[in-house]
C-alpha cells in the first residue's frame, strides 16, 4: 500500500477540492490512461485495489504507471470518545483528486485489453472516470 516515507506535518486539515486539474492532466508515459471526472479523496487502499485489478487482467504484459500518490493523512478518533480533547491520530492516507487528473497510464497492450483493465480498475474507485487514448502527433 502507498504511504509517505516521512512528513513535515503529521496532521492536516480537511480542506476542499475545488476547480479542475492544472497539473497531471495529460498522458505523459503510456498510450492509454484513466482520467478522473469528479473531485474526491481516493484512499491508498482504493489505489492498490485498482492497481491489482489492472495487473491481474493484463497478466504479465504491458506496463502500468500510477500517477497519483496519497500524501494527505486522514485522522480518526476512537469510538465512544466525547467531544473535545483534540484531533485524532492519523488512520490512513488519501490522494486529493480533481476533475481531469490522470490516475493510471498503461502501455504495451492492445487497446481492448487496456480498456477492459481500466474498466475493472474504475470499478474499484469512488469517482466517475474516462478512458483516454494518446493522440499521435
Amino acid at each position: 500500500m502507498l504511504l509517505p516515507k516521512r512528513q513535515k506535518h503529521r496532521k492536516v486539515r480537511k480542506g476542499r477540492i475545488r476547480g479542475v486539474a492544472t497539473s497531471g492532466n495529460y498522458i505523459a508515459y503510456g498510450d492509454y490512461a484513466l482520467q478522473a471526472q469528479d473531485h474526491e479523496r481516493i484512499t491508498a487502499r482504493q489505489i492498490e485495489a485498482a492497481r491489482q485489478a489492472m495487473t491481474r487482467y493484463i497478466k504479465r504484459g504491458g506496463k502500468i504507471w500510477i500517477r497519483i500518490f496519497p500524501h494527505t493523512p486522514v485522522t480518526r478518533k476512537p469510538q465512544d470518545v466525547k467531544m473535545g480533547s483534540g484531533k485524532g491520530s492519523p488512520e490512513f492516507y488519501v490522494a486529493k483528486v480533481k476533475p481531469g487528473t490522470i490516475l493510471f497510464e498503461m502501455q504495451g497492450v492492445s487497446e481492448e485489453t487496456a480498456r477492459e483493465a481500466m474498466r475493472l480498475a474504475a470499478n474499484k474507485l469512488p469517482i466517475k472516470t474516462k478512458f483516454l487514448v494518446k493522440e499521435e502527433g
